[in-house]
């Protein structure tokens, strides 16, 4: 079972290094919006909260963006691979499709969590700085579990779909409501009820505020409560996945 998911997950690390493109182009966004917002807004939030800095802010918040898009358009490789025959040629091999998702789903999360460290090095240039080691290494951690589940959800939702330009129109309309009320850009306090319910039930919200709580030590619902909330949430999106996947169809 190792070996397999092993397989997988390093199958799905060579194709991304070997897309130089997709690794520089996955680049624009995150230092668009550190740019755009950082320093744009900077000085508002600045007044607002009496000094304090908003690329501190908002650092962790694109961090968690740049994991998110990456792992959740993993779910586009089971797609391509049902169009072109090698899903079918993997689901009759003598190997589970347990195993199949897993490595699958690692290796996913793994491409993100790189992609969401080297935009962590981004904010570090724009003067971005994590506190201690212990909160970084916690991080690492938050890192992990946003890229497990949503490479888990983008997985889960590939698994029954068939055509690429539908995942694709199906993914922008709901990361993007993620993104923007997970508070990324802006805390989640003190937002109107609707909003803030909303938010909270967003598993992203949980990804950030724990990112942020273990870089920068400022958390809305405390790193760990984040940090349990946020492994439920990826045990259980595993799960479903697995479940779905058990029942794909090449």
């Amino acid at each position: 079972m190792i070996d397999v998911i092993y397989i997988l997950w390093l199958r799905q690390l060579k194709h991304y290094w070997r897309s130089k493109a997709r690794l520089a182009g996955s680049l624009g966004q995150p230092l668009l919006f550190l740019i755009a917002f950082g320093f744009g807004f900077g000085p508002m939030y600045s007044r607002a909260s009496g000094g304090a800095n908003y690329m501190d802010f908002l650092a962790p918040g694109i961090i968690s963006m740049s994991i998110l898009f990456t792992a959740v358009f993993s779910g586009l490789e089971v797609i391509w691979d049902r169009k072109f025959g090698f899903l079918k040629e993997t689901l009759v091999a003598p190997i589970s499709r347990t195993e199949i998702m897993l490595g699958k789903t690692l290796g996913g999360a793994t491409i993100a969590m790189i992609q969401g460290l080297v935009v962590f090095c981004l904010t570090y240039l724009l003067g971005f700085r994590a506190g201690n080691l212990e909160g970084f290494g916690l991080g690492l951690v938050f890192m992990f579990l946003i890229a497990l589940f949503f490479t888990g959800m983008g997985l889960t939702i590939a698994s029954k779909m068939k055509d690429m330009q539908g995942f694709q129109v199906i993914m922008n309309f709901l990361i993007m409501p993620i993104f923007f009320l997970s508070g990324a850009l802006f805390p989640v306090e003190n937002l109107p009820p609707a909003i803030y319910f909303i938010s909270r039930i967003d598993p992203l919200t949980y990804g950030v505020d724990g990112l942020r709580g273990a870089l920068t030590g400022v958390s809305a619902f405390g790193v760990y409560n984040d940090l349990l909330t946020l492994t439920g949430l990826a045990v259980l999106i595993c799960g479903v996945g697995t479940f779905l996947f058990s029942k794909i169809e090449a």
